[in-house]
């Protein structure tokens, strides 16, 4: 998933970790607020594990804490079953209460058209597809109850609980998996992110191309039975299903209100969309009827208006939020009453990084990019500038994530080299004349340029001679404008959308991606990336993405920046199983209140 701003380059006066992830572009429900300063945003700090130092994971056994390692995928050679857990994690916890959250308003609530995070914490929610995230980020049936893969690794049979329902009592049948399917991969539904994660059915690429009219790899046999055919094997398939991309959408639902169909969305979700007023509020409702168990709390309620968050915290307005560098020590103060209730937060699984579209000049010469890389000194400004809050990146796979490896070279300061790189560039003759460069970020007009990314500006300046402009445009627009490439020079972040390095090296760089916004383009990467979809063994399979990661880190079409850093939160001592997950999943159904 995209970063936004906040997350990559934090102000140091004002910092809430407000993570907003984000894959691509989508068309807004409403027409996106402008982006608020920091201490306005509503704060997500998503990890695996919270350290035992500082608080446990609520309701999880003292072993199972400090994991902060994703499951990898492993490649499926013999038919095999998942099936739905027996037992429904909420039995025995209190009910009732409201839990409040500082927000804003979603671009989409369409999980079709779903990008960001702030639109999938909601559609996630609402919705469903036959799998979903489990908080150990494991995959796990949701909408099926059971699912067989077969020896040979391309049929997926999905058998439907006969138990799940719409909101509004409906029965799920295969047809509405069916149907969903078909409308996503529909040209028509302009979905920016079908092919990315539903491609690998047979049939799909053909019908988004307007080649076919329906999927050839999607059969019905019956009621309660859905099979999928993908093109090959794939550790990550079942994984890609659990995005909003492939959840089901009730037909009647959409073609009885037209246009208006999301401000009464019929979904599966765990909560039903009970109340929206644009800038105001949203607020969710228990789904009693949920067919993995009703949710612990009445209510969850979205603040949209904007405010302080951690004035808002203290004054017990909102429940959760996160904690800025400006509040940090004091915070982090054993005499402090709000010390009781932090919790700390191992990384997330992202990279921040300056993308350069490799086919505009000057950024089409790698020895030009080269030294932009190498005139940054990033550990200075990470722990002066930063305050330690983010870690220099050094490689595109962040630590702990599957395939990491520290024999991955990136780039370390050396100006020295810089300057060589620069000169022997096929621009270094003439630098006084170079071609404008424009870096793009999301932002109001006007809006302070973070600090960080000031003294990036400046060192570029006095160490190679390059001036950089900046443009900010408005988080919508900047999405909009990013999927379509027509930026020169951008500052973006990506997180994990499921735990493969996939869906880092292959969705950002294989040279017909559509989150490829460089433009990067290497045969022989494509090439590795290919084989590398459908290598059983796991250790090869690794083996391939680090000799991939080191081309690419080789032909830099980014400018590395940050991996995140230690992260902190506030949640209030009543409020237990909030979870802080490193992904986006639908969650608020295991939270509860503490009754005295």
């Amino acid at each position: 998933m995209v970063l936004s701003k906040e997350c990559i380059s934090p102000r140091i006066s004002s910092l809430v970790l407000s993570l907003i992830f984000l894959i691509a572009c989508s068309d807004p429900l409403e027409k996106q607020s402008d982006l608020k300063e920091a201490t306005q945003q509503p704060t997500e700090i998503p990890v695996d594990k919270i350290q035992n130092k500082i608080s446990k994971p609520q309701d999880k056994p003292a072993d199972a804490i400090g994991q902060n390692k994703p499951p990898a995928s492993s490649t499926r050679t013999t038919t095999s079953d998942i099936t739905t857990p027996i037992q429904d994690p909420n039995i025995g916890k209190p009910k009732g209460g409201k839990l409040i959250q500082l927000f804003r308003d979603p671009p989409t609530m369409d999980p079709h058209l779903t990008t960001d995070n702030i639109s999938g914490r909601l559609v996630n929610e609402v919705f469903g597809g036959l799998v979903t995230l489990g908080l150990d980020l494991n995959v796990t049936p949701d909408l099926a109850e059971r699912i067989e893969v077969s020896a040979d690794g391309l049929r997926y049979t999905f058998h439907l609980r006969k138990d799940a329902t719409f909101h509004n009592g409906k029965p799920v049948t295969s047809e509405d998996v069916r149907w969903s399917l078909e409308r996503v991969a529909d040209p028509e539904t302009q979905s920016p992110v079908a092919a990315q994660y539903l491609s690998d059915i047979v049939g799909v690429s053909e019908k988004l191309k307007g080649q076919a009219t329906t999927i050839s790899g999607l059969r019905t046999p019956d009621e309660y039975t859905v099979i999928l055919t993908i093109d090959q094997p794939k550790a990550y398939f079942l994984s890609k299903l659990t995005y909003p991309t492939a959840f089901v959408l009730d037909r009647e639902n959409l073609e009885n209100y037209g246009v208006d169909w999301l401000r009464q969305p019929n979904g599966t979700g765990p909560f039903k969309l009970a109340e929206y007023q644009v800038g105001e509020l949203l607020r969710l409702a228990r789904n009693e009827n949920y067919h993995l168990g009703p949710a612990n709390i009445d209510e969850v309620e979205f603040l949209l208006a904007g405010g302080n968050a951690m004035l808002m915290y203290e004054n017990d307005e909102i429940h959760v939020t996160g904690v800025g560098l400006a509040d940090l020590e004091r915070v982090l103060d054993p005499n402090e009453p709000l010390n009781a209730e932090i919790i700390t937060a191992p990384t997330l699984f992202s990279v921040g990084y300056i993308g350069m579209n490799v086919n505009e000049p000057p950024f089409d010469d790698p020895s030009f990019r080269r030294a932009l890389n190498l005139a940054i000194d990033r550990d200075t400004i990470a722990s002066v500038v930063l305050e330690g809050s983010n870690i220099p990146a050094k490689t595109i796979i962040p630590p702990g994530f599957p395939s990491h490896s520290p024999n991955v070279i990136g780039y370390r300061y050396d100006p020295v080299k810089a300057h060589e790189l620069i000169t022997e560039s096929k621009y270094g003759n003439d630098l006084d004349n170079l071609p404008r460069i424009t870096l793009s970020i999301s932002g109001s007009f006007g809006a302070n340029v973070p600090l960080a990314l000031e003294v990036i500006l400046q060192a570029w300046k006095d160490t190679l001679g390059i001036e950089v402009e900046i443009q900010q445009t408005e988080w919508a627009t900047f999405l909009q404008d990013l999927h379509n490439r027509r930026y020169q020079m951008f500052q973006l972040g990506w997180a994990a959308d499921y735990a493969d390095p996939e869906n880092f090296l292959d969705i950002l760089f294989h040279s017909e991606s559509e989150n490829n916004h460089t433009n990067y383009s290497n045969p022989e990467v494509d090439r590795l990336l290919l084989q590398a979809r459908v290598e059983p063994n796991q250790e090869t399979r690794f083996t391939l993405y680090n000799q991939i990661e080191q081309m690419i880190l080789d032909e830099a079409p980014w400018v590395l920046l940050w991996n995140s850093g230690e992260t902190y939160a506030l949640i209030k001592p009543e409020v237990k199983g909030y979870e802080l997950t490193a992904m986006t999943i639908p969650k608020y159904r295991y939270v509860y209140f503490e009754q005295n």
